[in-house]
């Protein structure tokens, strides 16, 4: 099974440990860091979602225009887009730029957030709810080859079609994210990939058998799952401990001036990953939760401290449990981007492509 590699491009240069200070949307830096992702040897990167940041779709449009190779991984949420208009505007999207577009479901915990953009459902369960009606949509647009009806609670379409379809046959590759069951239970219907925070093994033990009863329910093959993680790398696994405690005592110095804050309502992915640092600092071989705690987990905050070969033998283990994507950050987002890409990618990819050869499974 091929492993993949997933980056992410943000809009500007900001982190936990990274206080902005050019603009909101910073073109120069953007172009910088998806040309990076692309010569680092990342397969695709994630464009992400927030009630007040810039438009991911058009972010995505423009990192696909300055590259050539790299593929895109737009979040998206259901419930302010009509499923008919997106589906269309994603396919045109990979129809122009040779299949290279991903989708990536983010229902959205935060309700308060979520009224930002004019949300009225504050029931979690009701949204993914609402997130399975809109994808159904949205694969009919996709494959449909004559005008469809769907009647749905929250979606009602009357002989809709596109005439514009994916690249990519049967539809565009899709990832839905969440923790809870509901998430869960809307990726076996409909997720190609599982997206998981960097959770511990035993953690993920627990939601790959869970999704994958889920699709076995809907009748599916299982999902691929993804696993996303903050890899901090030093030629020594001493200096990499010292490199992850400078990174703490930065990003608790600089909380109020990044606004990496604990937020007032946790999702049930960040009360996962709260409950993982409760067990301890570090789980696992070196899964390092001190960022999450930090910050409540309100995003992927657990990182991965060691050297390149010490980390690339984390993701064979988390590959030997079923997880065949990796999508990694740093907390220097460009600096690491190119750093992940001198050893650590290239390592993982050796490292399980042996492992598949001993197990004489051919590379796709």
């Amino acid at each position: 099974m091929p492993v993949e590699f997933i980056g992410f491009i943000t809009n500007n240069n900001a982190s936990e440990t990274i206080v902005r200070s050019g603009p909101v949307l910073d073109p120069p830096y953007i172009e910088t860091v998806a040309k990076a992702h692309e010569l680092a040897g990342f397969d695709r990167a994630l464009l992400a979602f927030h009630s007040t940041t810039p438009d991911a779709l058009q972010v995505a449009q423009h990192v696909l225009t300055i590259t050539k190779r790299l593929k895109v991984m737009i979040a998206q949420r259901p419930g302010f887009t009509a499923p008919t208009l997106l589906a269309r505007q994603l396919a045109t999207l990979d129809q122009f730029y040779g299949g290279r577009v991903s989708l990536h479901v983010i229902t959205g915990g935060n309700a308060i957030e979520l009224r930002q953009d004019g949300n009225t459902l504050d029931d979690k369960d009701e949204r993914y709810a609402r997130t399975s009606e809109f994808l159904d949509v949205v694969r009919l647009e996709w494959t449909s080859e004559k005008p469809f009806n769907y009647s749905g609670k929250y979606y009602n379409v009357e002989n809709g079609f596109s005439q514009v379809k994916p690249l990519q046959k049967g539809g565009i590759y899709t990832f839905v994210g969440g923790g809870s069951d509901a998430a869960v239970e809307v990726a076996g219907k409909h997720a190609d990939t599982f997206a998981l925070w960097g959770e511990s093994y035993a953690q993920v033990r627990d939601v790959t058998a869970r999704v994958r009863a889920a699709a076995a329910r809907h009748g599916r093959p299982t999902p691929r799952f993804s696993l996303s993680v903050r890899p901090i790398l030093a030629d020594t696994e001493e200096k990499a401990w010292a490199k992850a405690e400078h990174i703490l005592e930065r990003a608790t110095a600089l909380q109020d001036q990044t606004g990496y804050r604990r937020p007032n309502h946790a999702t049930d992915g960040a009360k996962r990953l709260l409950a993982l640092a409760d067990q301890g600092t570090r789980i696992d071989k070196r899964l390092w939760t001190e960022i999450a705690k930090l910050t409540g987990a309100n995003s992927n905050t657990t990182a991965l401290v060691g050297t390149p070969e010490q980390v690339a033998e984390v993701f064979g283990d988390y590959y030997d449990l079923g997880v065949s994507h990796f999508l990694i950050r740093g907390f220097d987002p460009l600096v690491d981007a190119i750093d992940y890409g001198r050893a650590l990618i290239p390592l993982t990819r050796k490292l399980i492509d042996a492992r598949d050869q001993q197990r004489g499974i051919a590379a796709e």
